[in-house]
């Protein structure tokens, strides 16, 4: 396993700037995002029809270019995890985790003992097929995986101080579009609502220090750049918009530029 880059900037209090691979089950995609500057290539399974051997190959997409490959999951499945991680996975995102509780599984089911329970598998594409001493391979991996939970319903913010302090907790990654719509505020951007909600978040990471926040960068609604992020204290951050609709607009632009000049 390569040294996980998102993770090192972290570490470093930096901000470390992913962006969505999207609906795009095609590894050059991830390819694309790694040779344009970005430090990951965030993989989404909860929102797309992605399969497993779709991950596979944009992971080794996103190591042939040295960028984190991070999986949201569809849910919260160990063994799933656990099959995402012994393919090389270096980043695992939970949604919707409500509690300390929920958060401590994550852990568990991510890190290996004595940090978890994550299964043994000796000859994983993880540890190269078996190249990487058993031992070396479990130290190796609680050191380079990241794990972000993400917070979007209300009872993860009324829990928020107890979930910022769980140990094994990389990132708390607030969704802005499910917290809103669990505010009540869905559709809408600057709600004092969600702007307060993300305040309480990134004041409980901050007093917790062991994890650090993620927010997505120019977000409908949350829109903020990158120097408003940092001042946050956001760690990690998905640069939107999708690469489906940087083509659309691209191609959009394009055709109507075209369409202009035959009128």
């Amino acid at each position: 396993m390569q040294p996980n880059r998102v993770k090192k900037i972290l570490r470093s209090g930096g901000l470390a700037l992913g962006t969505y691979t999207g609906g795009i089950a095609d590894p050059q995609i991830v390819e694309i995002i790694g040779h344009a500057g970005y430090d990951a290539a965030f993989i989404d399974m909860e929102h797309t029809s992605f399969d497993l051997r779709d991950i596979q190959l944009m992971v080794m997409a996103a190591e042939r270019v040295g960028i984190t490959p991070i999986v949201r999951t569809p849910g919260f499945d160990p063994a799933f995890i656990l099959r995402l991680l012994d393919m090389g996975v270096q980043g695992i995102q939970v949604p919707h985790i409500s509690d300390a509780r929920a958060a401590r599984e994550a852990v568990k089911a991510v890190r290996y003992a004595p940090l978890g329970d994550r299964g043994m598998a000796g000859a994983s594409r993880a540890s190269e097929f078996g190249k990487i001493p058993l031992k070396e391979h479990m130290e190796q991996s609680n050191r380079e995986i990241t794990l972000a939970v993400m917070v979007e319903d209300l009872p993860a913010v009324q829990d928020i101080d107890a979930i910022a302090s769980v140990e094994g907790v990389d990132i708390v990654a607030v969704g802005p579009s499910d917290m809103s719509r669990a505010l009540g505020v869905g559709g809408t951007s600057n709600h004092p609502k969600l702007v307060e909600v993300v305040h309480r978040v990134a004041d409980a990471v901050r007093k917790g220090g062991v994890a650090r926040l993620a927010l997505p960068m120019n977000h409908g609604a949350l829109p903020r750049n990158a120097a408003e992020l940092k001042e946050l204290g956001v760690g990690y951050c998905n640069c939107a918009p999708s690469p489906e609709v940087r083509m659309l607009k691209s191609m959009q632009a394009q055709v109507a530029e075209a369409r202009a000049l035959l009128t």
